[in-house]
């Protein structure tokens, strides 16, 4: 009886890990010089989210590879962010973000086109589960800044329904619907 209670309790740890998922982005080895020499140690870079809006980063240091891995991962998990998704694949809107010399431009793309971004761009799009969208990095490479810049605009990200209580409008009036509306040269011909 005691061991089925363990397992079970072992299984519901593994649910619970297996709802996030984490990307290690970037890993750097360090070093500290000491009296004796330099000492060695790595900072780590994760990406971890649940792939239906909601993602964080985080870094951790150790002396160990894994040990900087779990440290990132578990300061990710703390500073976890909602974005709100569009049909649950897509951005609502283009947006621009911008953290020291990074900068990034996220548009959001039509049904089919995938996830168009490079590196550390991409592990956060992916984490947060998007499907479609066309991403570019401009200025710095350096992973860190890019994935700040990636959640400064990310944090910029705004329903059309969180708009429409802020106006005190209904939704359907800020949202044109696509498919039942006449085209532009259309509705220039009538």
């Amino acid at each position: 009886m005691a061991r089925e209670d363990r397992n079970n309790k072992r299984g519901n740890r593994e649910e619970e890990q297996s709802e996030f998922i984490d990307r290690l982005v970037h890993i750097n080895r360090v070093a500290k010089t000491v009296k004796g020499g330099r000492r060695m140690g790595f900072a780590a870079l994760v990406v971890v989210g649940d792939e239906k809006g909601r993602v964080g980063f985080g870094k951790g240091k150790a002396r160990e590879v894994p040990e900087a891995i779990r440290k990132a991962t578990e300061e990710a998990k703390k500073t976890m962010i909602r974005v709100p998704l569009r049909e649950g694949r897509t951005l609502h809107h283009d947006v621009r973000g911008r953290h020291g010399a990074g900068k990034v431009i996220m548009r959001a793309a039509p049904p089919g086109t995938g996830v168009i971004s490079g590196g550390p761009m991409r592990a956060v799009m992916e984490c947060l589960g998007v499907q479609d969208v066309v991403a570019k990095s401009l200025g710095t490479s350096n992973p860190y800044n890019m994935v700040r810049a990636t959640f400064d605009g990310l944090k910029r990200m705004e329903s059309p329904r969180t708009i429409a209580a802020k106006r005190s409008k209904k939704v359907g009036e800020l949202v044109t619907r696509r498919q039942d509306g006449a085209s532009a040269p259309e509705a220039l011909d009538a």
